[in-house]
C-alpha cells in the first residue's frame, strides 16, 4: 500500500525529476497528455498549466494514490500502466519515476511507440541509484540468514529493472524515434533524523514494509537505520548529503 503522506516527505526534492523531465519535452499543444504513475496528483496538476488546451489523462495503480490526486482536482483514475492503452488523440505520455516497478518496461515501451500517433512525445525518468548504499545495503540485508525467507523474494532486483540513457536511447532508436536521453545526480541535503532512512521509506522500503508485520518491520527498519547511518554520516550541523541519480528519456515518435 502507498502512503501518499509519507510519498510526500521531501516533495520539493523528488519533484525536481519531474520538472526537469518536463522542461525537455517540446509539446507546444497537444490535444492530450497522459501521466501514468500520477501518484498523489501533486505534480499532475502543473501539467494543465502548460498545456491548457490539452485533457489532462492521469492514472495510479495505488487507490491510495488515486484518492489523494483526486483530493487535489485531479480526475485520476486506478489502472495499471501494464493495462494502459494510448488513446488515438494522446500527444505527450509522462512517465514518473513508474517503470522501475515493471520489469517488462522495455516491451511496454515498444508497444507505445508502436501505437502513439506520428510526433507524439514519449517521457519518462527512472532512477539509477540502485548501486547506491541507499539501496544495495537493504538488498544486503533482506539476503541474510534473518531475513531472506521473507524478503529474498521481494527485494527487486532493482540494478537490473533499469537501463542506462544509452540503453533506452538504442531502445528506442531501434524503434525509428528522435531520442534525447541523459542522466542527472542530484545532491540531496536532506534534513532530520535518519534522513536517508526515510527518503527511502516513502519508495523502495515499500514493498519490505507490506512483506512484514509491523513488530519484524520496526525490527528491520531499526537494523538497516543503523548501516545507512553509517553509509550516510549526518554533518554537524544534522543535515545528510544524499546522491540521488536519474534517468531520463525523451522520445518522439516517427
Amino acid at each position: 500500500m502507498w502512503d501518499p503522506v509519507k510519498y510526500l516527505d521531501y516533495a520539493e526534492l523528488r519533484a525536481r525529476p519531474f520538472h526537469d523531465l518536463v522542461a525537455r519535452i517540446p509539446a507546444v499543444n497537444p490535444r492530450r497528455v497522459a501521466d501514468l504513475g500520477c501518484g498523489p496528483g501533486n505534480l499532475t496538476a502543473g501539467l494543465a498549466e502548460r498545456w491548457p488546451d490539452a485533457i489532462i489523462e492521469a492514472s495510479d495503480s495505488s487507490p491510495e494514490m488515486v484518492e489523494a490526486a483526486r483530493s487535489r482536482g485531479v480526475d485520476a483514475r486506478v489502472l495499471d500502466v501494464k493495462d494502459w492503452v494510448p488513446e488515438p488523440d494522446t500527444d505527450v505520455v509522462i512517465s514518473n519515476a513508474v517503470l522501475q516497478w515493471v520489469p517488462e518496461h522495455r516491451v511496454l515501451l515498444r508497444r507505445w511507440v508502436e501505437r502513439l500517433p506520428s510526433g507524439a512525445t514519449l517521457a519518462f525518468q527512472v532512477p539509477g541509484n540502485f548501486d547506491a548504499p541507499s539501496h544495495a545495503l537493504v538488498r544486503a540485508l533482506a539476503r541474510t540468514e534473518e531475513w531472506a525467507s521473507r524478503l529474498a523474494d521481494v527485494v527487486l532486483r532493482e540494478n537490473e529493472a533499469v537501463d542506462s540513457p544509452l540503453g533506452y536511447g538504442n531502445l528506442l532508436a531501434d524503434a525509428g524515434c528522435a531520442v534525447d536521453a541523459w542522466e542527472t545526480t542530484y545532491l540531496q541535503r536532506l534534513s532530520g533524523e535518519n534522513a536517508v532512512l526515510e527518503w527511502i521509506t516513502g519508495t523502495s522500503l515499500r514493498p519490505v514494509k507490506e512483506a512484514l508485520p509491523a513488530a519484524d518491520w520496526d525490527h528491520f527498519r531499526a537494523q538497516i537505520a543503523r548501516e545507512l547511518d553509517k553509509a550516510y554520516p549526518p554533518r554537524p550541523d544534522g543535515t545528510t548529503w544524499f546522491e540521488f541519480r536519474r534517468v531520463f528519456v525523451v522520445a518522439v515518435v516517427p
